[in-house]
């Protein structure tokens, strides 16, 4: 196998986006589109890969950061001038190169093998990336000769009638011989109508030399769809979610209605683990075997354990054990860590917290910044205090205490093992293990009372 040398063209700014956003990092499926490209591309054996950038090239290069090189594009003319931009880079160097649009999020490893493997077995100096479609308005044609090879690549608008009746239609993308795609860039011009120089004119140049050029047609158009706008973004994210949600039901996941359900690209899920309708799940969330997520629950950079139900919830960015059941109606928020065999019922919050094994909190509590131990029942309606308006303060709850309904730990306190809090307590001093603690007013009844306010019924 050859050098193999990939660039990434991601300088444009997308004016049909009508966006502050840079095109190549709108999302699809929570990732930015050149993200996507350039996560198949490392599956490539690639050498060196140039990403080609422009406008916003400070956000594109913070995105990606250190997984290929770069080269800036000063001003847009065209997709061969990108290209030209790689030449300190990969001039000179034998090999082939691939060139892709960095717009193209859909497109697959499988493919762009495919598409080398072509080029490498015709010996070819360029092979073009192609697809079949019913209608193709607008796109450059494919004319092939009688050997099946490429003759030439002719736009839509100057095409023949015979010509514009050819289905196969050029994608973008291609495979070069590196030395033969540098030499020829140095010959394309740009005497046309936008004075742009275009990689197309890279193949009409080694055609002209006497060079093979072939093609690779992917049977799925849809890979190769180029997003130039907010419907092509649409049609996108809509193929990506149901790309993503078919790979994960083959490989042993239940999604009760795929077409209600969202599941970001890098997502983890195990076997016979069911997703209910309304579903999202995002970031870099790993969701263990046996687990029950949803209906109407968002998931967002958390581990999950094995056998554990999350109903109409929300967590982000937390670790989340084996046989914890959460909600309906919960918050599990940043950087907790929630212990196994644990019940965090319906409207609960949890915040920077960590949840020890066996523990409850039922319905109608605030846990924030505490340290919760095991076997801990934590009453209807009990809080951490944990904020004075200036600075957050640690609540720590030992092992076996129970904590009584509507009681205020304020912290910085301890509940020291297996003590009791009264219901309705106020907690403002550290409480001491196998104790009972009151922290409320007597009770007194003011008899006939009422009567005095003199209230008119």
């Amino acid at each position: 196998m050859s050098n193999r040398y990939a660039v990434i063209l991601a300088a444009g700014q997308g004016t049909r986006m009508k966006s502050k956003l840079y095109k190549v990092l709108h999302p699809v499926c929570g990732k930015p589109m050149v993200e996507h490209v350039i996560d198949q591309i490392k599956k490539l054996h690639i050498q060196d890969m140039v990403t080609i950038i422009g406008h916003g090239a400070e956000m594109v290069k913070a995105q990606l950061g250190n997984v290929c090189s770069y080269a800036l594009q000063e001003e847009q003319l065209g997709t061969a001038h990108a290209v030209m931009q790689a030449c300190p880079r990969l001039e000179g160097k034998q090999g082939v190169t691939l060139v892709v649009c960095g717009d193209t999020p859909l497109i697959r490893a499988e493919t762009m093998e495919a598409l080398f493997k072509q080029h490498e077995e015709s010996s070819a100096k360029a092979t073009i990336l192609t697809a079949s479609i019913e209608n193709p308005t607008g796109y450059g044609r494919i004319i092939r000769n009688d050997s099946g090879f490429v003759e030439k690549i002719v736009e839509h608008k100057d095409a023949t009638e015979e010509e514009r009746k050819i289905n196969e239609i050029n994608t973008g993308t291609y495979c070069f011989d590196n030395i033969a795609l540098f030499e020829a860039l140095k010959n394309v011009s740009n005497d046309n109508v936008q004075g742009e120089y275009y990689l197309p004119d890279v193949i009409e140049i080694l055609k002209k030399q006497g060079e093979v050029v072939t093609a690779f047609q992917t049977n799925e158009f849809e890979e190769t769809l180029g997003v130039n706008d907010r419907v092509a973004l649409s049609e996108a994210e809509r193929i990506m979610r149901h790309r993503t949600n078919e790979a994960h039901m083959r490989n042993g996941v239940t999604i009760i209605d795929p077409a209600t359900t969202y599941i970001e690209t890098d997502v983890e899920i195990g076997r016979d683990t069911v997703i209910y309708p309304g579903s999202m799940v995002k970031g870099k969330t790993i969701i263990g075997a046996d687990c029950q997520i949803g209906p109407n629950t968002e998931i967002d950079s958390c581990k999950i354990g094995d056998a554990t139900v999350i109903r109409h919830s929300v967590a982000n960015d937390s670790l989340i054990g084996d046989r914890v059941n959460i909600g309906p109606f919960a918050h599990i928020r940043p950087k907790s860590a929630i212990s196994d065999d644990v019940k965090i019922g319906n409207f609960v919050e949890i915040k920077k917290s960590n949840f020890g094994t066996g523990s409850k909190a039922s319905h109608l509590s605030y846990i924030g910044d505490a340290e919760v131990g095991s076997n801990v029942n934590i009453g209807c309606g009990s809080i951490t205090v944990n904020y004075d308006g200036k600075n957050k303060f640690l609540t720590k709850i030992e092992d076996d205490v129970f904590i009584g309904c509507n009681s205020n730990l304020v912290a910085p306190v301890t509940i020291g093992k297996g003590s009791y809090v009264a219901a309705g307590s106020t907690i403002t001093k550290n409480v001491p293990g196998e104790a009972l603690s009151i922290a409320r007013a007597r009770q007194e009844n003011k008899e006939n009372y009422v009567q005095k306010l003199n209230f008119k019924k």
